[in-house]
């Protein structure tokens, strides 16, 4: 089994970083306002810079903003992975973005080396974490936890040369559950591949598959292939690359990179080349090379354990059987799966598009009009009241703008609704409430305004 019996599932979304305190308060002194960003502040800035260097504006190499319209897809999508977790009974874990880096590596095998170690500035080394998992395996260890049902959301760091048409980026947030115990074989592993099942279905991406292995079967297929112990993790990183490039180009790596015979490497072939249900581990129990190690008949039973159990839960035609799943990183010791759409990354991402409709930057609910000059002070009394009812409202940053800019502001940004005030509604006591979309207005007494827009609210 993994470290304190980490079962880990993950799922491989965006989402922006939120900064919460311990106390689980906002810190307002930490966080910075900007009622104005000044254009001409900024190129005054850079173009000293630029006159010497040719400095150039952009995104660190294998990073990306998301605009507004981005982030509302992120959310929405985060929403429906976190109350996944939720349904399932997991609590929430925040970790620091650096740990120690004696830590770090340990852990990592191989791809330690694209672990962003940053300098030392208080006799401590410390790197970026690479993933979500050692951390949380740090925090069960420090903090004595033997069992824990959790999920994470955060940003981690890899160094390596970004790929960006296939999605991977130097910077990128993973969505984490993990089962940490023990308990009996293979029920949280079931859960984990049903949470997988339950979060891609309803991501409606389209067919996909999750694959299985178990890193027992793996390590005892490479020693009945004559595999020395030593390179286990050397070979077990190279096959992990099977899902990017050919078997051809795996096998001249471990050939001719990691030292193998060939003939050994053929014999791993003739196995890692293998995927298919239940059916495909009552083929392995009875193979000759197989059956003769005890390890890889352990990872055998599991599996047709975790099947049965996949099969109550009614997902077992979405799970395969796939020897070639290796996951390269040292921790992997039991179970692994990864989950595959079975389409281009264009399609899939048409499919989860809203087909041209606009997307809500803001959920401002409304906003704040007037006809006339000099309201700025109505408007301002207006907005207030409606911000302290929790109500989401807006208005212009202008003493006297015009009422159609108002209007079309308002048609732009999708605010359902629009209050106005002027010198008629001020000496009547009402506000004119506008159903933007339909243009109607009726007029409202002062006082009785919150609760009517709570009430327009409520039944939209």
């Amino acid at each position: 089994m993994p470290p304190f019996g980490l079962l880990h599932m993950r799922a491989w979304v965006s989402l922006f970083n939120q900064l919460l305190r311990p106390s689980g308060l906002v810190c307002i002194r930490e966080v910075h306002f900007h009622s104005q960003v000044s254009e001409a502040v900024l190129t005054s800035q850079l173009k000293p810079h630029q006159e010497k260097s040719n400095f150039i504006i952009k995104t660190p190499k294998g990073t990306r903003d998301l605009s507004p319209q981005q982030m509302v897809v992120r959310e929405k999508i985060l929403d429906m992975v976190v109350g996944c977790f939720k349904r399932h009974g997991a609590k929430r874990l925040d970790t620091p973005a650096f740990e120690l880096k004696e830590m770090l590596t340990e852990k990592y095998g191989e791809d330690s080396g694209l672990i962003y170690d940053l300098k030392d500035q208080g006799g401590e080394l410390l790197s970026l974490r690479y993933d979500l998992t050692v951390p949380f395996a740090r925090y069960l260890a420090m903090n004595k936890v033997k069992k824990m049902k959790r999920y994470q959301v955060g940003k981690v760091w890899r160094r390596e040369s970004p790929t960006i048409v296939q999605g991977r980026y130097r910077e990128f947030c993973q969505c984490d559950f993990d089962i940490a115990g023990q308990f009996d074989p293979m029920i949280p592993d079931a859960e984990c591949l049903k949470i997988m099942c339950e979060i891609l279905s309803g991501l409606q991406l389209g067919d996909f598959l999750i694959k299985v292995n178990d890193r027992r079967i793996l390590d005892g297929l490479l020693a009945v292939c004559g595999v020395p112990e030593s390179k286990f993790h050397a070979i077990c990183s190279s096959i992990d690359k099977l899902d990017k490039i050919s078997w051809n180009d795996v096998r001249h790596e471990m050939v001719a990179k990691k030292g193998l015979a060939p003939e050994v490497a053929d014999r791993i072939g003739d196995y890692v080349q293998c995927h298919g249900g239940v059916s495909l581990v009552e083929e392995m129990f009875q193979d000759s090379r197989l059956s003769q190690n005890k390890q890889a008949l352990e990872g055998l039973g599991d599996l047709k354990l975790l099947f049965e159990y996949l099969t109550l839960f009614g997902i077992a035609e979405k799970i395969c059987f796939d020897l070639s799943l290796a996951r390269g990183l040292d921790y992997y010791t039991g179970v692994i799966y990864e989950a595959v759409l079975l389409q281009t990354p264009a399609q899939a991402e048409e499919s989860f598009n809203t087909s041209g409709q606009k997307i809500r930057t803001t959920e401002t609910q409304v906003f704040v009009a007037t006809p006339q000059k000099n309201f700025l002070h109505e408007r301002l009394k207006l907005i207030s009241e409606l911000w302290d009812a929790g109500i989401k409202a807006e208005l212009l940053y202008k003493n006297n703008p015009k009422l159609l800019t108002q209007l079309h502001y308002c048609e732009h940004m999708g605010i359902p609704l629009a209050v106005i005030i002027g010198e008629q509604e001020l000496k009547e006591g009402v506000i004119k409430l506008r159903s933007v979309a339909s243009r109607e207005e009726v007029a409202i007494k002062r006082e009785n305004l919150v609760a009517e827009i709570q009430k327009t609210l409520s039944e939209s």
